[in-house]
Formats: C-alpha cells, sequence, structure tokens
C-alpha cells in the first residue's frame, strides 16, 4: 500500500486535541506586519481581512473575517458586513487571476458540528473548485492533495491582490 505523507496536517490535529484557547485569527492581527507573509494574511481592511488558509481544503483556499473577535453573525454591523463582502470579490478576483480553478465554494461554518475548527471567530471561507478535485483520497484514504506549495500560492495570490484597485469604502470607487 501507497502512503502520501502530509505532515502539515498534525500540526493542527495536536492544537485541535489540545484545545487552544487562543484566536489565531486576532493573533495574527495584532502580530507585526512583518510577519504577514509568515501568517498568511493578505489584505487588512478597515473592519474585515482577508487571508489564506494554513490547511486547505483545496488550492487556494482563503477565508475572510471581521476584524472584531465575534461568534455571532448577528453581531457584525453594516461596515463588517460591506467589507466582508468586498473582501470576498476581490479573493475571486485574485483567484481567477491566478489559480484559474472553475468554480467556488463560499460558506461559513456556524458552530463545532457544522465543522467550525474555530468557532469563537466567525470566517467565511473561499474555496476554489477545479473537476475531478474530488476524488477517493478524502473518502478512503482520508487525505487531501494539495497541488501547489502553500507559500507559491500565497506569493502569487498576495501580487495579485497588491495590484488590484481595491476602494478604501465598500461600495466606492
Amino acid at each position: 500500500m501507497r502512503r502520501l505523507w502530509a505532515p502539515w496536517r498534525l500540526e493542527w490535529i495536536k492544537e485541535s486535541s489540545q484545545g487552544v484557547k487562543d484566536c489565531f485569527l486576532c493573533d495574527m492581527l495584532n502580530d507585526s506586519p512583518e510577519n504577514e507573509r509568515e501568517n498568511l494574511l493578505l489584505y487588512r481592511g478597515e473592519a474585515a481581512f482577508l487571508v489564506m488558509n494554513r490547511y486547505p481544503y483545496t488550492n487556494g483556499h482563503l477565508m475572510v473575517a471581521p476584524k472584531r473577535h465575534l461568534r455571532d453573525m448577528m453581531q457584525l454591523d453594516a461596515k463588517e458586513w460591506a467589507e466582508i463582502g468586498l473582501l470576498t470579490q476581490v479573493g475571486l478576483e485574485a483567484l481567477k487571476n491566478t489559480i484559474s480553478p472553475q468554480g467556488f465554494n463560499l460558506g461559513w461554518n456556524l458552530g463545532r458540528l457544522s465543522g467550525a475548527g474555530l468557532e469563537d471567530h466567525l470566517h467565511q471561507h473561499i474555496v476554489p473548485r477545479w473537476d475531478g478535485d474530488t476524488n477517493f483520497m478524502p473518502v478512503v484514504g482520508q487525505t487531501r492533495v494539495i497541488s501547489q506549495d502553500l507559500w507559491e500560492c500565497y506569493d502569487l495570490v498576495k501580487k495579485e491582490i497588491d495590484s488590484l484597485r481595491i476602494p478604501s469604502e465598500p461600495g466606492g470607487a
């Protein structure tokens, strides 16, 4: 039997089983801007931010989150909703222009039973999809095959986002 090694998953498994109490999203926002690449932080807005998922479902898996540490969607204000929408569009455009997915899944996992790995800080997933990307590996091998190095993908998407004209106010030009 062949084995596909995914040692990067062990870090997430250990953190999950130890019940890590810190919020990695808040930690990256509070970290120095010099560590944005290390934190996979792609863009900081006024009310929300865009980050690459360190443990992706597929290549280019992004997350959009409010800066405020919120668990309940009903607590999001209009500015946060608007900026989350804007950064979702930015993420979609950057991924289309860099890795050319054939589709996307967008979604929020609210609560542990829905699959939320981090249930205390709201975040929306942007998951690029390609024809045939769901094969036997996740079902039989419980392993995801990611075709591109995480840091290579980050650098491509970050360069594209930096080149986009992102309005300072959602809805603005």
